[in-house]
């Protein structure tokens, strides 16, 4: 039976909620990458050009990133549940649209209420895991949520070649709308509400501006924070520019790309998993300051071997892989440590988080393209960048919140 009060006991730690929660975060990446291998193909379904099919995947991430600002208060004020299960169902609906588009400007729309909705899952799926779990503990759910996560974008463009070949490009919208209904169902079967610090008022314009304004006004929060988002704009950096490097630079063929992109991944399985083991007997703060090491040391890696010219697949992968570590050591330590002190208003510090997040990440994956010369430095000077500042976010001004007057709430 649906348990549609409020639970805080142990039956909301069980293994299925875990599994759930897991694949709410999934959301974002599983969106992005299962269609990829269709791109070209839609180019010449719409009788359009690359850079409108392209905006597909941009419209996503813009609309994903503004949506992070509006579920979090939403949540503060109506409880987790409802609006999750709104969220889950606007996506339903909208990868359906995508699957019966007629127009890449229909598409396009579609993909604008497809991030909508799927921003629902990883912003409420990190308040759902506060709720549950408490701070210290929060860290460790949050990095093992991250290990399933991150086969996402190492499975999903295999899975999305294997279903554009087969049924074509239109079965990877329909397996997205597939994926969501499944979670639907999960959320409505298993998960109860969370939310026991209900805000009448969160979503007031000026309860969202004051409480947005005490968050960046919070150290520990902003600290936090700003080391999640450059961790994660070193990851995206990578991401962003693997492809051209390893293609067209160091002329990988494009059917093996997957497998190169399979051992970066596996860094960060690696280092989301050691977070996990290690978070029960090592705090959080000591866990951000060694993965901000291993970034600072990948990036300098990389960007010193792209400088002397060494253009080999180690030179990058190596590297790469590292720095995926480092992201899986810093982001859900590091989120744990942003939202812990706001369990009030854990939906807005979690928007305000992602917003954060994927900002920084849009303007690390810009960068790498606007400085794309055909060689591996721009990518690793992006790296190298954004590590440096990940390191510097967490020592400057999160590891030293602990005597901060001004922290925010108890856990």
């Amino acid at each position: 039976m649906v348990n549609y009060g409020m639970n805080s006991g142990s039956s909301m730690e069980r293994p299925a909620v875990a599994l759930v929660l897991t694949a709410l975060v999934a959301y974002g990446p599983l969106s992005t990458d299962l269609y990829l291998p269709s791109l070209p193909a839609m180019t010449e379904a719409f009788g359009t050009s690359v850079s409108s099919v392209q905006l597909t995947l941009s419209v996503f991430m813009w609309g994903f990133a503004v949506a992070q600002l509006i579920y979090g208060p939403l949540s503060d004020r109506l409880g987790r549940r409802p609006v999750l299960l709104g969220g889950l169902v606007l996506y339903v609906l909208a990868s359906m649209a995508c699957v019966l588009a007629d127009s890449i400007a229909t598409l396009i729309a579609a993909r604008f209420l497809q991030a909508l909705g799927a921003c629902a899952g990883p912003v409420l799926g990190r308040a759902i895991v506060r709720d549950i779990y408490g701070r210290e503990r929060a860290a460790r759910a949050l990095s093992f949520m991250a290990s399933g996560m991150a086969l996402v974008p190492a499975v999903a463009p295999i899975l999305g070649g294997w279903l554009h070949t087969v049924f074509g490009w239109r079965a990877n919208f329909a397996a997205m709308a597939g994926f969501g209904a499944l979670v639907l169902l999960s959320v409505w079967l298993i998960l109860a509400e969370t939310n026991r610090w209900r805000d009448a008022g969160a979503t007031g314009p000026r309860r969202i501006l004051r409480n947005f304004i005490r968050l960046l006004g919070h150290r520990e929060f902003v600290g936090h924070s700003l080391s999640v988002a450059f961790s994660f704009a070193a990851l995206f950096s990578v991401i962003s520019g693997l492809s051209f490097v390893v293609i067209d630079v160091l002329g990988v063929a494009e059917r093996n790309f997957g497998y190169v992109f399979l051992f970066v991944v596996a860094g960060y399985i690696t280092g989301t998993f050691t977070s996990g083991r290690l978070s029960r007997r090592l705090p959080i703060e000591r866990l951000i300051r060694a993965g901000g090491l291993i970034g600072v040391a990948a990036g300098l890696a990389m960007a010193a071997l792209a400088w002397a010219g060494v253009e080999r697949i180690w030179a990058v992968m190596i590297p790469a892989s590292f720095v995926f570590m480092a992201a899986g050591l810093v982001m859900p330590n590091g989120m744990a440590g942003a939202i812990g002190p706001f369990p009030a208003m854990a939906g807005a510090a979690s928007s305000l988080l992602g917003f954060l997040q994927m900002g920084l990440a849009a303007v690390g994956g810009y960068l790498v393209g606007l400085f794309h010369d055909g060689t591996t430095l721009p990518m690793a000077v992006v790296v190298l960048i954004c590590t440096a500042l990940t390191f510097a976010a967490h020592g400057l001004l999160a590891h030293r919140a602990g005597a901060d007057p001004a922290s925010g709430e108890e856990t």
